[in-house]
């Protein structure tokens, strides 16, 4: 059944805010100028706004060797490090560290696939994805993921899952335990170098090097500057993100085929227009329509959700977000990290400025329930604020949400409660700049281990992947 804007209105005037949601992160609602936190900046000062009230794990603690900063009672160890930790091949470990996920594997091990944010060619990098036999779309290009193998005797091992691909920002996992890679860069064969069109989402299964041999881009789910996907293992939907702007970005759901049964390997037998794929239309609770998400002010603002279909997925001649004129799509900014949890998919818009018709902010989280066919704004990160631009995401098995954080000056790992509050968790030290001008990568690719023990992040530049351990505890409210 479709939402229309008369719909919503209607229901939003029954229930007085539209529809409750269900969940553990179901009250995340923050004021507008932040992420209540206190922090010790690197140089001693202390970063500081009302309403911290205790959350988290206490103060960050300097590190001696200068890469992570933790609260007390909180180590961290070094995994994979570019240009110093080798694959089983031989060849060093790729850099730019992003996307990650990660997933039980044989005998007490642990697998995470790795995304490699690495654009254009080969030639451009030290350290690209290797050319693995049997494993490469594209010889041209620079991009791809490994798999990095922790046995239980702490050894660690890392192989090339997917290469020849360009720009492999963030990605999903899926229900049936595989990584979905996207590709964050659209250019043609014959664009940069590359030979083959780019602008695809990859499946990688961590578990089976044979699954990934003769890669196959899904073309079904759009060819575009993708972000993020996540799968809803209850209906099969695909929801995906888009960071682009000029005009901004989208938000996609892909429906598969009647009768389609997802599984291992299943994607890629899909025919390239396979299912529907579909950009969203909002509404308020005034029935009025959105045009973009940055119109939001307030945590706890609920829009309804209508979608509508693409009319090229494969932008033979237009781009996707361009197919669509004044009036008929909902866009935001800088679309980036998603996650599925509490029923729904977790989105983040990471920050707005000029390119956006409403208020500059420096991010939000949205939550999309696909039973109501709501977005409920979570957290708003009012511009100005102690931190800025949120991106990639995970829950936690200790309540709440775990954001990356990819903005000005100190990167940090975000907690969050189920009531609202925020507080830090890491502290990207490691600089990368000068004594007088430092500069700190963003963080990436967080994750919880299959058991909760272990949260894993990546420092992107130049491609560090850290496990992080501790007295982690549920977050009171």
């Amino acid at each position: 059944m479709t939402l229309t804007r008369r719909d919503f209105a209607g229901r939003s005037a029954l229930t007085g805010a539209g529809v409750a949601l269900a969940g553990s992160v179901a009250s995340l609602a923050t004021a507008p100028h932040g992420l209540a936190s206190t922090d010790a900046g690197s140089a001693g000062e202390e970063r500081r706004t009302e309403g911290y009230g205790g959350a988290g794990y206490g103060p960050l603690v300097p590190d001696p060797d200068g890469i992570l900063a933790l609260p007390a009672g909180f180590s961290y160890r070094v995994l994979t490090y570019s240009g110093r930790t080798r694959l089983e091949s031989g060849e060093f470990t790729p850099s730019h560290h992003d996307g990650t996920a990660a997933f039980p594997g044989p005998r007490g091990t642990t697998l995470l696939v790795n995304n490699h944010e690495l654009k254009g060619p080969r030639d451009g990098w030290a350290h690209p994805v290797p050319l693995a036999e049997g494993l490469v779309y594209d010889p041209a290009a620079s991009g791809g993921c490994t798999v990095v193998e922790i046995r239980p005797d702490g050894q660690v091992a890392e192989w090339v899952g997917l290469a020849g691909t360009s720009t492999n920002c963030a990605g999903g996992v899926t229900p049936w335990g595989t990584w979905l890679t996207c590709e964050e860069n659209a250019d043609r064969a014959g664009e940069n170098g590359m030979t083959k069109d780019h602008g695809y989402v990859f499946e990688v299964d961590p578990a089976d090097r044979r699954a990934g041999r003769d890669p196959k881009p899904l073309k079904f789910l759009g060819r575009y500057e993708h972000e993020a996907v996540v799968v809803d293992p209850r209906r099969g939907h695909a929801y995906l993100t888009e960071d682009a702007d000029g005009p901004n970005g989208l938000f996609y759901r892909w429906t598969p085929p009647k009768g389609f049964v997802h599984g291992p390997g299943r994607l890629r037998a899909l025919a390239d227009d396979a299912g529907v794929l579909q950009a969203p239309v909002c509404y308020d609770s005034g029935g009025r329509y959105v045009d973009d998400l940055s119109r939001a002010t307030k945590a706890g603002t609920v829009y309804g959700v209508d979608w509508v279909d693409v009319p090229d997925r494969d932008a033979r001649t237009v781009e996707v977000r361009e197919q669509f004129g004044p009036g008929e799509v909902t866009r935001a900014r800088k679309l980036e990290g998603m996650w599925w949890g509490d029923g729904g998919a977790y989105l983040v818009s990471s920050y707005a400025r000029e390119e956006s018709p409403g208020p500059a902010h420096d991010g939000q989280v949205w939550f999309y329930d696909p039973r109501h066919r709501t977005l409920t704004l979570k957290v708003l990160l009012g511009a100005g604020g102690a931190f800025d631009g949120p991106d990639s995401i995970t829950v936690s098995p200790y309540g709440g949400l775990v954001i990356a954080e990819d903005g000005d000056g100190l990167q940090h790992l975000l907690g969050t409660t189920d009531s609202g509050r925020t507080y830090p968790v890491a502290r990207n030290e490691l600089n990368i700049g000068t004594a007088d001008e430092p500069e700190y990568g963003e963080f990436t690719g967080v994750t919880f281990a299959p058991d909760g023990r272990t949260l894993y992040a990546n420092i992107q530049e130049p491609g560090i992947m850290l496990a992080i351990t501790g007295p982690w505890r549920r977050q009171r409210h």
